[in-house]
């Protein structure tokens, strides 16, 4: 229910909505990249990037358009997994009576994977391929529009909010490196190499920068604990079984 709670988003005439709530995204290393992000609930409803093009210096600023916001898919899938174990274990009549050990050990096993699931979400970020990025959504959420030299991409890692910054450079067809587009990855280096429209590019530079979310750091401590009483539970009525099967009478 705790755990359920860091992700709780008012139902519709509930009389209120999420609390916006505004985090600065740098790093101590490089000042190349910072951005201020508002997260509400699942979205990001604004983005201010401020990114120093290392070539010449120049400074580019990106803000999210007035009319956008960007859903995190890793945010909503962990809400609905630990609601759907809080509804396994609900969706009883309030008297009903567990008839054997097994049947609770099935229970605790459906649970249990749900909320690994949850967990997960947050825990494993999906890697994505450079097309992938470089076609998402999220290119088209700025204003003003992204150059064709940078890609952007979003992403929930453990209880951190993190974006990373890709700054890429023209292959021209008459170079002479072999062409070896990179496969899926949460995080591409330098060098990696993808084609997207008719044009082959190289990553040159890298940058990410990221911050703390409080309440995903809570989210994540509760589905620890909730595991581990799920699994207490298990041992219990396993040592009871033991004793079931083994009376001497």
């Amino acid at each position: 229910q705790e755990a359920s709670h860091c992700f709780a988003l008012p139902t519709s005439g509930s009389g209120g909505a999420v609390k916006q709530e505004n985090f600065v995204l740098s790093t101590s290393s490089t000042d190349q990249v910072k951005g201020v992000m508002t997260l509400q609930g699942d979205a990001l409803c604004q983005a201010d990037v401020n990114l120093k093009m290392p070539r010449n210096n120049q400074l580019l600023h990106f803000a999210f358009r007035e009319d956008k916001q960007w859903k995190l898919q890793q945010i909503q899938d962990a809400r609905n997994h630990v609601n759907q174990a809080i509804y396994l274990l609900m969706n009883r009549d309030a008297n009903y009576q567990f008839k054997t050990g097994l049947e609770v050990l099935k229970l605790m096993d459906a649970v249990m994977l749900q909320l690994s699931r949850a967990r997960n979400r947050l825990t494993t970020p999906a890697t994505l391929t450079l097309p992938e990025i470089a076609s998402s959504g999220l290119t088209k959420m700025f204003t003003p529009v992204l150059p064709p030299d940078v890609l952007v991409n979003f992403y929930i890692n453990l209880n951190k909010l993190c974006l990373t910054v890709y700054q890429l450079h023209v292959m021209q067809p008459s170079t002479t490196k072999n062409f070896k587009p990179a496969g899926g990855s949460v995080l591409h280096n330098p060098g990696a190499m993808f084609e997207f429209g008719s044009q082959r590019y190289e990553v040159s530079h890298v940058h990410k920068v990221e911050c703390v979310v409080p309440w995903l750091n809570d989210a994540l401590v509760f589905f620890t604990v909730s595991l581990q009483l799920c699994q207490q539970l298990k041992d219990k009525i396993s040592v009871f079984s033991s004793y079931w099967n083994y009376r001497p009478y």
